[in-house]
């Protein structure tokens, strides 16, 4: 295995039932750690540190999981505001890095209200404590971007879940895991990411995204390996996305997010059918 596969997976003797006859063996697991991200930022000779928040993940591409998360909750607008990024202290008994330091440039002051609700972050919830969906539209930089009318063929959409789970290594493995994927609108798979937490997922295809300078990602399509919850879109928004599918279903909050935004929305997205909860003005499916 590589590496990175390595951090993200642990074996495990487990016991498996079947009927009445039990068997030994082992079982690979997915792994899940507590990641914290910390800030520090003002002029160089007076320079604050803030620690931002705790959040459960899976070892990984951490670095893009930190600056992924601070511009999906609007605490920095853009990747220039980032200095440098790197694991912070010393490794555990158990050789684990599980700190993320972010220096912001001298210039950069965060928007620190953004995180005065003091994050911690679980692996099923990205979100708990936000105010309200106005927020999103204060500190997205791409609140005012332009659409651009776009057409997307049913065929396209139907191979994307095959795709996804093609490309995911971990979940093979372990079948415990979620994925992010960007897709152009021809279908071509550009960026994936795998967590436990399915908000991670997304915040490192976003971080990996920043860094290099890909948004806005309004030509492109996103692909949930589950669920379509109100945070995944609020992400999507922030990072300038405007089509979502999901292979899971929508929450109601999500739909009236996706509506209030102008993101087309798909849900149960399968190989030959899916649900369009929201379609664009600007896209058109066509089968």
């Amino acid at each position: 295995m590589k590496e990175l596969e390595l951090a993200c997976i642990k074996e495990m003797l487990i016991t498996r039932v079947n009927g009445t006859t039990s068997l030994p063996l082992f079982d690979m697991l997915s792994v899940e750690e507590p990641l914290e991200i910390r800030i520090s930022y003002g002029p160089e000779t007076k320079r604050l540190q803030k620690n931002i928040s705790v959040t459960m993940r899976t070892p990984g591409n951490d670095l893009e999981l930190a600056i992924g998360f601070l511009f999906t909750e609007g605490i920095i607008s853009s990747y220039d505001n980032v200095k440098n990024v790197y694991h912070a202290g010393m490794k555990c008994a158990s050789q684990k890095q599980n700190i993320v330091q972010v220096e912001l440039t001298e210039s950069t002051i965060p928007r620190l209200m953004q995180s005065d609700r003091n994050f911690y972050t679980t692996t099923s919830c990205g979100i708990c404590g936000k105010s309200s969906i106005q927020s999103i539209r204060t500190v997205s930089p791409f609140r005012h971007l332009e659409k651009v009318p776009q057409t997307v063929s049913a065929d396209t959409l139907y191979q994307l879940p095959g795709k996804l789970k093609e490309a995911q290594s971990s979940f093979d493995a372990t079948g415990g895991i979620h994925a992010s994927g960007l897709f152009t609108i021809e279908g071509n798979l550009v960026i994936l990411r795998e967590d436990v937490g399915r908000h991670n997922a997304l915040d490192k295809l976003i971080g990996s995204a920043l860094t290099g300078r890909l948004l806005p990602l309004n030509r492109h399509i996103l692909l949930l390996s589950g669920r379509a919850s109100f945070e995944l879109i609020q992400k999507a928004a922030m990072a300038g996305i405007f089509i979502v599918a999901a292979i899971g279903a929508p929450s109601s909050l999500a739909v009236e997010l996706a509506m209030e935004f102008d993101i087309t929305l798909l849900g149960f997205l399968k190989e030959n059918r899916c649900n369009i909860y929201h379609e664009s003005k600007f896209n058109k499916i066509v089968g």
